[in-house]
Formats: C-alpha cells, structure tokens, sequence
C-alpha cells in the first residue's frame, strides 16, 4: 500500500468527528493491507513507530526537511518502514549526522501532504484520533468480528499490532490465541479525573477510596521463584527493583499477578518527589547502592492472577479480598464508603500524609485494561497560576497554520524579567488558537522560523499538578502535566504570578 493511501484515511479521521465515520475510514483501509504492512499501518495510524525510538531530536528532524517535496506520491508502507528501521539502527560515529541525511533522502521521495505525515508522526503529534479504543473497533469492522472480542485480545496481548495481524489473517480463532500469560505484561486499567469527592461519589454510589501514591506503576509477575517487575509502559525494570522482587518471591502463592505502585518514601512516611523514584529506573545505575540510598516501598491495589485462576473479569471487591490473601500487608491503603464526610475526611488525610490525592474505584467493576473508563476515579487537588507568554512555536498538521506550543514564564522581581518553567500546548480550543497566533504575532520581537519570540506581556492562567525539578530550565523547576484555562486579559505581565511563588509550590511538594 501506498503512503498516500494512509495519509488520506488519517486526514478523514482527523477531520470528523463522528465516531462512526473513523471507524468506517480506518476500516475500509485495513481491509486493504497485505498481511506484511499490517502492524505498519497500524502503529502509524496509532500515532508511534514500530521502532519507537530512532535517535533524532527535534532539531534534527526540523533541520531534515528538504527544501522541495515530491510531485507525485510513490512511497510505499515498506519503504517507509525499512527507512525508519535503517535510521534506528544507525550507530557509532558520526551517527547522528546520518541519521539526518537518512531522514532528509526519505522525506525528499515524500509528497509535501506526507513530509507534514511523516513529521508530525516523529514528533509524537499525529492526533487524529486513531486511539486504541477506536482502532479496536476498525479491525472488529474489518475482520468481521465482535469488537469486545478485538479489546479483549488488545487487553490480554498488550501490543494492538500483534491483534490486528492475527484478526485480520486468521479471523476469531487468531483473537483466541490470547490469553493472559505470565511474564507477557497486561495494559494497566487506567482512570479518568473526577472534580471532587462528591462528583466521585456521585458517580459511583458507594466505592474503594484508595491513595494516590506518586510514585511508579509496576506489575509483578511471579511463577515459582521466577519474578519479573514491568513498567507502565510494559518494559521490563526486574534489575532496577531487588527489594520488589524479594517480597513478591516471598510470598506463598505460587503464581501470581500484581498491580500496584513502588514509591521512595521519607522516614516519616511520606513520599519523596516523583523524580527521586524515577532515579531507580535509569539505563545505568549502580542498582546495590541506590537501593541503600533510594529504598523503594512497594504497595499493590490489585491482583490479576492468582495460582492458576484469571481474576480479571472478577469484581474489584473480590479481587480486593484475594489481595489481602495473596500479598497481606502489601495492599494500598483502602477505604471502602458511599458516605461523603467520611471520603472528604480519607482525602484530606492523603494530602496531610504528602499524597498527590486518591482514587475511587467501582467495586462491581472488572478489570478493564488500557482503558480509561468510569470504574476508576482519581481525585487531586488543582493548582493554576498567572503566567506570562514568552514565545510559542509553530504546530503541525491540523495546527500548522497556527502558533501552538507555549513558552510559560513566571515574573521574577528580584532580578527582573521572567523565568521559564516549560511549555504545553494543551486546554487550547481553535477559538484560543485563532486569537493567540493573531496576538502573538502582534507581539513577536524574532523568530528562529519554528518558534516566535514575543514581548512579554500576555498572561495566561494554566492548571498543573505539581512542580518538579528540572535542570532543562533556567529556573531548575518545570510544570508538571500544565494546561492552559484561559488569557487573563485582565492583567499586565506585572500582576503575574512570581517564581518565589512556583518555589513555594515545589518546596511543599518536597515536604520542606
């Protein structure tokens, strides 16, 4: 299949927003695939490359593009792919340089509508809406089978373009050859924000209240003495977790499968910030010395397996007590209520102890994974901030015509001027959009050609979870998942927010 082919069905399913009419476009272009493209087509379409990873930074993708695009479209799937795979596996000296030449002679062969595919697919910005719900629902329309059937094989399976080969070239009997494994990790359940405790409970009726522990989501896997300890994302972190893997292998079950959380915590109990966990997770780590310097706790809120027994599609209620057999005093702290005061008091309670917050979770609900759906909840405290525009950059595809990206800065009065705490293109509708490329231009003072640079004095009111520290920006502190609300036109850049208040911020979240 051509390139082309796929670029014009992304296009479709970008610009509407029936649910319907994607699901028809993603169909009728899988219908199409020879079995060889097949996890091509639908890691592009899912918006990431079957190589993940191919060692160019923005910068050099930006400094790739060629200076004219091809007339006519000949790229196909295939060539597409091997280029991307010549370009992962460019390594030694002078290996960056090539992979630019590499990613310059591919996007030369390319039409100018699939350079802007291609890029926007290396940046990680390719939203269209091909997410995996929908992409599930495209391939059970293609092969002809029950959607729940293609989700359910995705949640078992972990990785969509293994389902989508089997279900396109074998049918239903490919989609059951999944089954959970051991060793083979499950998409984790994932949760959707809920406003307060009583939206939570209002929603749920009576539910789980659970802390919301900032610290890394591991699932465990054990077979006899054998225990292997994966990521959120399902790679493998066995070697940088000893002490995890202790406590799972001494635990009695024979087989097991864990969900939970492993969190550095202060003497006192509470938690250390997000990236003092994450240290334990480098590529190169003297793993026996951390250990003694950063001691991991390790608590799980669900088991998936237990002995033989898949416990997936039990309730959470009865997976809780299978838990606290299973694994007695590694469950996350729980409180099961339908009462608010006594939610409201579990809540305040995790913000004292130095928690990000906590989850509600339905306790008739199974185990959904990789799915955001209503059975969990997560509950957290907002924290926003007036912060002045420093610069924006262009966007692509659907937002190339517009300035997107925002350079956030808070006002330092001390030495003057405003110090950069990071950037989010996230919270704009095309109305904010319209307006702030006009705005913005309005204000520009110079341009690199990808970012403008602008006076400062546009404010914008932005939401964040925390501050986290970050030697990236001058300031050493970044914003943590920031999107933007509103433009405070209301207030002058002197009005904003100052970095003695972002320090605040951070401190407490340092527990200082």
């Amino acid at each position: 299949m051509r390139l082309a082919d796929l670029v014009i069905t992304s296009r479709r399913v970008s610009e509407t927003r029936s649910r319907l009419e994607k699901t028809s476009a993603l169909s009728d272009l899988l219908r199409r695939l020879a079995p060889g493209e097949i996890d091509i087509a639908v890691a592009f379409l899912s918006g990431h490359l079957r190589q993940g990873r191919i060692g160019l930074g923005g910068a050099a993708i930006r400094n790739a593009m060629p200076g004219t695009a091809a007339a006519e479209p000949s790229l196909t799937l295939g060539e597409v792919d091997a280029s991307f795979e010549r370009i992962a596996s460019t390594t030694g000296s002078g290996s960056t340089a090539e992979r630019g030449r590499l990613l310059s002679g591919l996007l030369a062969k390319a039409t100018k509508e699939e350079q802007d595919f291609l890029v926007r697919l290396l940046f990680g910005e390719l939203r269209q809406g091909a997410l995996a719900g929908l992409m599930a629902e495209a391939l059970a329309a293609a092969a002809e089978v029950p959607a729940d059937e293609v989700r359910r094989a995705f949640m078992l399976a972990g990785e969509l373009p293994e389902v989508a080969k089997a279900v396109l070239t074998e049918g239903r009997p490919g989609l059951a050859r999944f089954r959970l494994q051991l060793f083979r990790p499950l998409q984790p359940m994932l949760a959707q924000p809920a406003g307060d405790v009583s939206e939570a409970l209002e929603r749920m009726g009576e539910a789980a209240l659970e802390l919301k522990l900032d610290g890394a989501r591991v699932q465990v896997h054990k077979s006899g003495d054998e225990v292997r300890v994966y990521s959120r994302r399902g790679n493998e972190v066995t070697h940088a977790v000893p002490e995890l893997v202790e406590i799972v292998r001494a635990l009695p079950a024979r087989q097991l499968l864990l969900d939970g959380e492993t969190i550095a915590l202060r003497p006192d109990g509470s938690p250390l910030p997000f990236q003092v966990t994450m240290r334990r997770f480098g590529r190169k780590l003297d793993v026996e010395r951390l250990s003694r310097e950063i001691p991991l706790t390790s608590l799980f809120f669900d088991i998936l397996h237990l002995d033989g027994y898949d416990l997936i599609d039990r309730t959470a209620g009865e997976r809780f007590l299978y838990l606290h057999d299973a694994a007695p005093g590694l469950s996350v702290p729980r409180l099961v209520t339908g009462i608010e005061e006594e939610a409201e008091d579990f809540f305040q309670e995790a913000l004292a102890r130095g928690h990000e917050g906590i989850m509600a979770k339905a306790t008739d609900a199974p185990y959904e994974a990789g799915r955001r759906g209503s059975s969990w909840l997560k509950i957290k405290p907002a924290h926003t901030l007036d912060l002045v525009v420093l610069a924006a950059e262009w966007g692509h595809g659907r937002r190339d015509e517009w300035l997107s990206n925002l350079h956030l800065g808070a006002r330092d009065p001390e030495n003057g001027g405003f110090v950069m705490l990071g950037k989010t293109f996230k919270g704009l509708t095309d109305q904010m959009l319209i307006w702030q490329t006009q705005k913005l231009q309005d204000l520009a003072i110079g341009t690199d050609g990808w970012t403008v640079y602008v006076r400062p004095e546009l404010v914008v009111e932005v939401a964040f979870s925390d501050v986290q520290e970050s030697p990236q920006y001058p300031g050493g502190m970044a914003l943590r998942f920031a999107r933007v609300k509103r433009y405070r036109e209301d207030k002058t850049a002197a009005e904003a927010d100052t970095v003695g208040t972002v320090r605040g911020i951070f401190a407490k979240g340092q527990g200082q």
